[in-house]
């Protein structure tokens, strides 16, 4: 995994943006083949291409909160607005003060995103994205901000597939 490393080292927000393109997308298809019951292609090649544009934007704007979040969690700590933090302690604060704040905005962004790419207006059922960022996202990403930096964005791009599986499984039972 040394090779991993060293171009995610090197190439930091190229490498976030392949991989949320690639995975990000892949979990929003994941999801709709389990809504719909059926292994295709959910978008025209277009919409994939624009899902890919979409992700690799999302990627860097994680990118960059990953890094001044843990700044922003370091600089309390530093203040003495915080304790001494552990590992664990340390990963859940940076998780958390990640997901409810720039987590609303990116859940907003996303599903604005989202609708521009199907050219709909489809607002519904967006409170499930903000509940997200507790039930899901807060424990995923203290899992990720535990890991060394050069896995976190890796993982937290896995992370967007195995919640397009979660939400479709989801989904499809709410529509039966």
């Amino acid at each position: 995994m040394q090779w991993y490393v060293d171009l995610v080292m090197a190439y930091p927000i190229l490498t976030a943006m392949v991989q949320f393109a690639l995975l990000g997308t892949l979990g929003d298809m994941i999801a709709s083949w389990i809504i719909k019951k059926k292994v295709f292609i959910p978008y025209t090649p277009v919409e994939v291409l624009l899902k890919f544009a979409e992700w690799a934007f999302l990627a860097v704007l994680i990118k960059y909160a990953f890094t001044g979040y843990k700044g922003f969690v370091t600089g309390l700590v530093e203040a003495g607005l915080l304790p001494e933090l552990t590992n664990f302690t340390k990963a859940f604060a940076i998780s958390a003060a990640m997901n409810l704040q720039f987590g609303v905005l990116l859940v907003l962004l996303h599903r604005l995103l989202d609708n521009l790419i199907a050219r709909k207006d489809n607002w519904a059922n967006i409170q499930k994205g903000f509940y997200s960022l507790i039930w899901f996202w807060l424990p995923a990403h203290t899992v990720t901000f535990m890991l060394p930096k050069p896995y976190q964005i890796g993982l937290a791009a896995l992370w967007s597939v195995v919640l397009g599986v979660i939400l479709g499984f989801y989904n499809k039972r709410s529509q039966e």
